[in-house]
């Protein structure tokens, strides 16, 4: 019954908190499309991002009042408040969202996450994340692409578009690597030979690197697990059942291995996704070490 209460609660106030936060977002964005230089559009830019700082330090209270975690985070100690940062993580639900917030919404920029275009239609969150620039990106089928070769690409274009906004302040680029949540039913049909991953998606991320590569100070590569709340930890989370959440942080460099033209050129193209399934080999055996 108090699981139940609690569940009722927490996404009560999740729904308020998003709707409050989501309107100041919205009022700013507007104001900013009135302004008359970059620099004043810059300053509204950067007070959006504080409300969703906001927005993340008010549902991280919630979090810890709810549940009892034992927070495992390792790494990260050299990160900064005013850099650039390109971050790849693994995918396990919507809990992701809320603990990349609270573990480093001190740490560096506020996260601004690669969406799917379903998300734009999600009442408040939809608006905020737009005018946070947010990239909404809409995923084909390889038989529609067939049908329809000319939305080809769409999706790198996007994320060329809102590359540019995001050079005139120190932001971090969220992408899951992964393109979609981690299920055991996904795995099996993935066939990928990882334990804990879905097979690493190479466009979207080399195209960022394209567009903003020499002004990424560093690549972020994050590993999460909710080892004792495998199953469903987003409702876990709201119920007050979530116990355990580890974070593992790497620091990467931003040298030859992803500075090339992925699409252009095809020995860098090859070169670059041995590099990036190697990373996610290494995060694979990570999570093994973290759920034995």
């Amino acid at each position: 019954m108090l699981a139940h209460l609690l569940l009722v609660l927490n996404v009560s106030f999740v729904i308020l908190n998003s709707a409050f936060c989501s309107i100041i977002i919205c009022a700013i964005a507007v104001l900013k499309v009135l302004l008359p230089t970059a620099k004043l559009k810059a300053r509204a830019t950067q007070l959006a991002n504080k409300v969703m700082w906001l927005w993340a330090t008010l549902n991280a209270g919630v979090l810890s009042l709810s549940n009892r975690v034992e927070w495992d985070i390792e790494g990260g100690e050299q990160l900064k408040k005013d850099g650039w940062y390109l971050m790849i993580s693994n995918h396990l639900s919507w809990t992701d969202i809320v603990v990349l917030c609270c573990v480093f919404k001190d740490r560096i920029p506020m996260p601004k996450f690669f969406l799917k275009q379903a998300l734009m239609y999600v009442p408040f969150i939809g608006m905020a994340c737009w005018a946070l620039d947010m990239p909404f990106m809409r995923r084909y089928s390889r038989e529609y692409l067939l049908r329809n070769p000319h939305k080809r690409g769409q999706d790198l274009e996007t994320t060329r578009r809102s590359c540019k906004k995001f050079k005139h302040t120190p932001t971090t680029v969220v992408n899951y690597v992964e393109g979609t949540r981690f299920t055991p039913e996904k795995q099996k049909k993935s066939r990928a030979g990882y334990d804990y991953l879905l097979q690493p998606k190479t466009g979207g991320i080399a195209y960022t690197l394209a567009a903003m590569g020499e002004q990424f100070e560093n690549i972020i590569d994050v590993t999460l697990a909710y080892p004792e709340n495998t199953h469903k930890p987003f409702k876990d989370m709201l119920m007050g059942r979530m116990t355990k959440i580890v974070v593992r942080i790497r620091i990467l460099p931003v040298d030859e291995k992803v500075s090339g033209d992925y699409f252009n050129d095809k020995p860098y193209k090859r070169q670059f996704q041995q590099w990036l399934g190697d990373v996610w080999q290494d995060k694979d055996d990570v999570l093994k070490q973290i759920h034995k």
